[in-house]
């Protein structure tokens, strides 16, 4: 095939048309950077000079996007000739062909194409794919299943809070669920979006007769799953972050229980981010620490090394730490940080309940209580707290 202009809208289909396996021939005076770059690489053979009559004799397919008019009339007129579907991007009545705007979602492709001439509107056409493609990725266009799916679970993390905050695969994957066994701390908002028949568990809520709690959510998992359902565990943050979704997977491993694992937005990085503190910030931090504070630093259960923490200069996030912040802030300024040093709780992070509290390790177990601060709250320990436009102390 043959490309005639090398500029951006070349730059933006010729990818697609790599992809595909297409000997193309670009002939162009000039190119973009990235258009240049795959020439270098040999994904395309680059003619640097402009159009002349007869670069499209043996082509089967023309795409036309130079800024000269003259010189894109004139290769349309050789496409006529030749039979060569010709695609034009300056005047596509002028064209011999049209290309639908397609779009990729889970192998099912999308093409719209306007099919009335009087209204060509190529951008209207571009965002009726992206709606359609959108619509696919995060469920809320849902196409029944006419083949048998495997059934299995999938541990989604789904986000600090707000619903706008799960991941495209996680949203659609609780689209096509049959059965979604709940966190508390998931994203409550878009269990009201499932379907009717989906079974929707509540994990605090599993009666636990003579198990644990997390056996007893390990047995729910894989009860349904091997009844053939589709089985989504929703929970909040990252399936692996304090969230011990790897005590599940191991539990459906044992099972002979298919699992896929579902990345999702940590509230370590995510709520700080949201309350206008970033965990790193350039001259300020080089590095954020993540621990857990369910367990005080004086709990021989505890497994964090809270005097080596005291000694680093970064940042330090502290999750699930809101009624030990006042033994952690002690600890940390006996091992030799400051009592000065900036803390922010943000609590119910990136939702419509969202609220910070500012304080210093000094300050911050009095304006626990006087705030009344409750989980969940994330603790941000550190001088990126006063770095943002909210961080005064």
């Amino acid at each position: 095939m043959v490309v005639l202009g090398g500029g951006q809208v070349a730059q933006r289909r010729l990818p697609a048309l790599i992809a595909a396996g297409a000997d193309i021939r670009l002939v162009s005076p000039e190119a973009t950077p990235s258009v240049e770059a795959m020439a270098d690489a040999g994904e395309i053979a680059w003619e640097q000079r402009p159009y002349a009559e007869g670069d499209l004799a043996d082509a089967w397919y023309a795409l036309i996007a130079t800024s000269d008019t003259g010189a894109n009339n004139a290769a349309s007129a050789e496409a006529e000739r030749h039979r060569v579907w010709c695609v034009r991007s300056d005047d596509a009545d002028r064209a011999t062909a049209w290309t639908p705007a397609t779009g990729h979602s889970e192998g099912v492709t999308v093409a719209v194409l306007t099919t009335d001439a009087r209204h060509r509107d190529p951008r209207h056409t571009a965002a009726i794919r992206d709606a359609v493609v959108e619509g696919l990725r995060d469920g809320t266009l849902v196409a029944p299943h006419r083949r048998t799916r495997t059934p299995g679970v999938a541990l989604v993390g789904g986000g600090p809070g707000d619903p706008d905050l799960i991941t495209v695969r996680g949203r659609r994957l609780l689209a096509e669920a049959d059965v979604v066994i709940a966190d508390r701390l998931g994203p409550r908002d878009l269990l009201a979006e499932l379907p009717p028949h989906v079974e929707v568990i509540d994990a605090a809520k599993i009666p636990y007769g003579r198990f644990m709690a997390q056996e007893a959510i390990n047995n729910a998992l894989i009860e349904h799953a091997k009844q053939g359902k589709a089985v989504v565990r929703l929970k909040g943050g990252d399936p692996f972050v304090f969230g011990r979704g790897m005590e599940e997977a191991q539990a459906l491993a044992e099972a002979g229980i298919a699992c896929t694992v579902v990345p999702g937005i940590s509230s370590s990085i995510s709520v700080p981010g949201a309350a206008g503190i970033p965990v790193t910030h350039r001259g300020v931090a080089h590095e954020f620490t993540v621990v857990s504070g369910h367990v005080a630093p004086d709990d021989e259960r505890s497994l964090v090394d809270w005097p080596s923490l005291a000694k680093l200069t970064g940042t330090l996030v502290i999750l699930m730490g809101v009624d030990k912040i006042g033994r952690i802030a002690e600890t940390l300024v006996a091992h030799g940080k400051s009592s000065d040093t900036p803390v922010a709780l943000v609590q119910e992070g990136t939702t419509a309940a969202q609220r910070r509290v500012d304080a210093t390790l000094a300050t911050v177990a009095d304006t626990v209580v006087a705030q009344e601060v409750r989980p969940p709250a994330v603790i941000v320990v550190g001088e990126v707290v006063a770095v943002g436009p909210h961080g005064t102390v």
